[in-house]
């Protein structure tokens, strides 16, 4: 019995280490400069340029409450009260200030305004738990609703996410949307959970066929969801908008291959732009021109 009793604890443990490492957020509400990571370090003066740049502009600080009760901040940036409005969802454990900073600038160039969401356990928003996608994409017609609702109710909106956020857009796209949502950017998104925790835990060297069954049990148990959910190539068969995908090829977190994979199975009016020697959630900073002309055509004369 002692035995018996050891091993089930151990196997708890185990489960524990998993969702703590994949999925558990702390609740820090720290508000990082520009994304962690080597391949930041190059870009670190124009990231940290467009944070600076965005922090300067006008801003109002909005929240909703989520569909299991949390409350979900962000910031609204507006570029004229009938511009289309971007909402934009930011990538695994980074947050709205970190990860769209660029995104807002952009936006604005293109004569756009844009609403930035901390997703639910990150940033300021509440919560303590990362799903991939799965309870996140729920969060999007929720703001689809209160843009329409307090700031504009025949606004033309772009549903757009960065990493994770891209993946949570794909999700969204195969959800019944009002007719505002005139589309979906995608930038550097994975083409399911399974594939993208797969990859990182081969990446770490540890034994995929052990490892990741627990990890998928851990969120399972301890976070009420089941990765095989944030599977964006079965969403995007049933996509209802038009998607742009972009991807630098030089990406060795999301591999270029997945959007790739996604740009094959939309159905629905899609480009896929490959952004040459760009790394992960860098496509923009790369390229900024191709980007913002590439949006520009994609989107021209999308109307409600």
């Amino acid at each position: 019995m002692y035995v018996i009793l050891s091993i089930i604890l151990i196997f708890f443990i185990l489960l524990l280490v998993c969702f703590r490492m994949a999925f558990y957020s702390p609740g820090n509400k720290r508000n990082p400069t520009i994304p962690n990571g080597e391949i930041y370090e190059k870009w670190k003066d124009v990231l940290l340029s467009y944070r600076r740049e965005a922090d300067s502009l006008p801003f109002r600080d909005v929240k909703v409450i989520s569909h299991d009760g949390l409350t979900l901040r962000g910031k609204y940036y507006e570029y004229s009260p009938d511009a289309p409005i971007e909402l934009m969802l930011h990538g695994y454990r980074g947050c709205a200030e970190s990860d769209l900073s660029g995104g807002v600038l952009r936006s604005r160039r293109l004569g756009h305004s844009a609403l930035i969401v901390n997703n639910r356990g990150s940033g300021t928003s509440d919560g303590r738990v990362i799903t991939f996608g799965i309870k996140e994409c729920l969060d999007v017609p929720i703001w689809v609703k209160y843009i329409t609702d307090n700031i504009n109710p025949n606004a033309r909106i772009i549903l757009t996410g960065i990493s994770m956020g891209a993946s949570t857009v794909m999700l969204a796209s195969a959800m019944p949307l009002p007719k505002n949502v005139i589309g979906v950017l995608a930038d550097c998104g994975y083409s399911s959970a399974e594939k993208i925790i797969k990859k990182v835990i081969a990446d770490m060297k540890l034994p995929v066929a052990i490892t990741y069954p627990l990890v998928r049990l851990s969120g399972r148990l301890f976070g009420g969801f089941d990765l095989k959910s944030a599977d964006c190539v079965a969403a995007l068969k049933k996509a209802s908008v038009p998607v742009i995908f972009l991807h630098g090829d030089s990406d060795d977190f999301v591999p270029c291959d997945m959007s790739r994979e996604c740009f094959e199975a939309c159905d629905s009016r899609k480009k896929l732009v490959i952004i040459d020697g760009a790394g992960h959630g860098l496509a923009y900073p790369v390229a900024p021109e191709k980007y913002i002309e590439e949006l520009k055509n994609f989107f021209k004369g999308e109307k409600i």
